[in-house]
């Protein structure tokens, strides 16, 4: 199959271009000539990141007429995915149209986005919509993330005059935007990235059944809480998709009031932010709970409420986030190529509890903690620098669902208590007796009367010290129930003071006195230790996490205290 990227692709010979691709190139040279808008001037650096980007997907398209998937962009699967031809029109549309590009109306690279439209339109259900072949199909919001790029390319030329480039992507839009606006969705998000998409294709062309279907679902309200979270809580993926979508569906509707929304979780972003930058995910519903991430996808949303709002926390923010820029966003919307406002701090210093969500954040500079109150056994997390505890659980082998996850928690005082009751009976002979098989054994279960019961009540309490944090631990009830505590070390670093527990790959027990982990010049201290046995991979608690792993173990009664230290604070 022909992949490569023919001459005029990188603005040399057009020799082996045809003479529909030259009458194509030569009538937007003279689109572009007469455009009765001026790109702005780029950062030379964003160009060139497009431009490499354009010639990597230019030399993956299929451009041979005899391939069925002529237009398309393989995946290292050979799967041939909607949204890969869509990034390449947004792409290569930015790159035609700006002025410093390489490609700057180069005829082949218009007749590459033709091609990828064209396969877009071969993509469409008869409803409009596309495919997303790993998991949904003839999916409305799924045709939304396409539309997101293809708009954006066909904004450049509305506003750019580019009116080849607007027949090319018009057949693509109009009938996606049919099957959005009759469509339904999967998923919160889904509203309104299917909103934003539909906004913009109204930007380009204009039909009020769109934004019809626009007000059907903001008159469902905006489903943000007072700690300023969506509800899927999505902190580095989901997020940044509501925040895009309401700065578009504000810029392209012409109703600031919908910026509302963003200000609001981009505020509550700034606590949500490890002292290197990287995004705390411990709060996430979605897919990304637990996940390494950064603030790189907001990128648009904190550039453009910089600019908008005079806002010197966001244009510090945003300046941190220089390398994530796109190029099609500073010629869809120019005044984001201009200077941002004077940088302020964001905040370094502060204790912040979000109380809709049941998440504490404590960070003192370079060290910083956080506390899950609901719904998870990871109810610390901490970090020096580099040193990470990526959490901090406990479990005991109690019939089997003896891992510690709260199902009540609460500040008192300076201290933050997580609490947790649990129960196991043993069950006598139904009265009268009863035929039982294996349908109804469940069922008849909760009709036995129950004997020997036994509980556990079990309780971590977390309080901040001087220069790092106590973790008090304890499980009461019933006696000499086994119980490990497991303090997940991000790998990385070197780590003292304990002996290698058995039977289990980077497991270590610490037997007495106290820990050190030390990642280049940061170092956390914790202990001391305790080592009734050494089991640490209880029956019925969760995998051990990836890295290294220090436990603590014991019997019930069980009351530990643990100290954690950040060395040089």
């Amino acid at each position: 199959m022909d992949t490569g990227v023919v001459g005029g692709a990188t603005g040399g010979d057009t020799s082996g271009a045809t003479r529909r691709q030259i009458l194509w190139g030569l009538s937007g040279a003279a689109l572009a000539a007469a455009a009765p808008a001026t790109p702005p001037e780029v950062d030379a650096r964003v160009v060139a990141r497009n431009d490499a980007a354009l010639e990597t997907l230019l030399r993956a398209q299929i451009t041979d007429a005899a391939n069925p998937r002529l237009g398309g962009v393989p995946d290292e699967y050979g799967m041939f995915h909607a949204g890969s031809a869509g990034g390449l029109i947004e792409t290569a549309a930015a790159s035609w149209i700006a002025p410093q590009s390489r490609h700057r109306g180069a005829p082949e690279v218009l007749e590459r986005i033709r091609l990828a439209a064209q396969f877009l339109e071969r993509s469409q259900s008869a409803e409009g919509n596309i495919d997303l072949l790993t998991t949904n199909f003839n999916s409305p919001p799924d045709t939304g993330f396409v539309v997101h790029n293809v708009a954006t390319a066909a904004a450049l030329g509305k506003l750019y005059a580019a009116d080849e480039m607007l027949r090319a992507l018009r057949p693509f839009l109009v009938k996606a935007a049919g099957g959005m606006t009759t469509g339904g969705i999967h998923t919160p998000n889904h509203r309104w990235v299917v909103s934003s998409a539909l906004a913009q294709v109204n930007d380009v062309f204009p039909d009020a059944a769109y934004t019809r279907r626009i007000a059907q679902w903001l008159a469902e309200g905006i489903d943000i809480d007072e700690d300023g979270q969506f509800i899927e809580r999505s902190t580095v993926t989901y997020n940044t998709v509501m925040d895009r979508a309401f700065t578009v569906l504000a810029a392209k509707l012409k109703r600031p009031e919908l910026l509302d929304p963003v200000r609001r979780n981009l505020r509550a972003m700034m606590y949500l932010l490890h002292p290197d930058g990287e995004v705390v995910t411990e709060v996430s519903r979605r897919q990304d709970q637990f996940v390494r991430g950064t603030m790189a996808g907001y990128w648009f949303p904190v550039n453009y409420l910089a600019v908008h709002d005079r806002d010197g926390q966001l244009a510090g923010l945003a300046r941190g986030l220089a390398e994530n820029a796109r190029l099609s966003a500073l010629l869809e919307y120019p005044e984001l190529a201009g200077p941002l406002p004077p940088a302020e701090a964001l905040p370094e210093d502060y204790e912040k509890w979000f109380g809709a969500v049941g998440l504490a954040r404590i960070r003192r500079g370079r060290w910083d903690a956080t506390m899950v109150l609901q719904e998870s056994s990871r109810f610390f997390s901490a970090r020096h620098g580099g040193a990470v505890i990526q959490a901090v659980r406990f479990a005991t082998s109690f019939f089997g669902k003896g891992q510690f996850v709260p199902d009540s928690c609460m500040k008192e005082g300076v201290k933050y208590v997580f609490r947790q009751s649990l129960s196991a009976p043993y069950y006598q002979p139904l009265v009268p007796p009863r035929n039982v098989d294996y349908k109804n054994w469940g069922v008849l279960r909760a009709e036995r009367r129950q004997t020997q019961v036994c509980r556990l009540e079990q309780r971590a309490t977390v309080t901040e010290q001087k220069n790092g944090f106590e973790l008090r631990l304890e499980s009461n009830g019933t006696p000499g129930v086994p119980l490990a505590v497991e303090i997940s070390l991000r790998e990385g670093g070197q780590l003292e003071g304990c002996r290698p527990a058995p039977h289990v790959a980077d497991a270590w027990i610490l037997e007495k006195g106290f820990a050190t982990y030390r990642v280049g010049g940061d170092t956390l201290r914790f202990g001391p230790g305790a080592a009734g046995h050494l089991l640490t991979q209880l029956r019925g608690a969760e995998a051990k996490l990836p890295g290294q792993s220090v436990y603590l173990t014991g019997y019930t009664p069980f009351d530990q205290t643990i100290r954690l230290e950040f060395a040089g604070v």
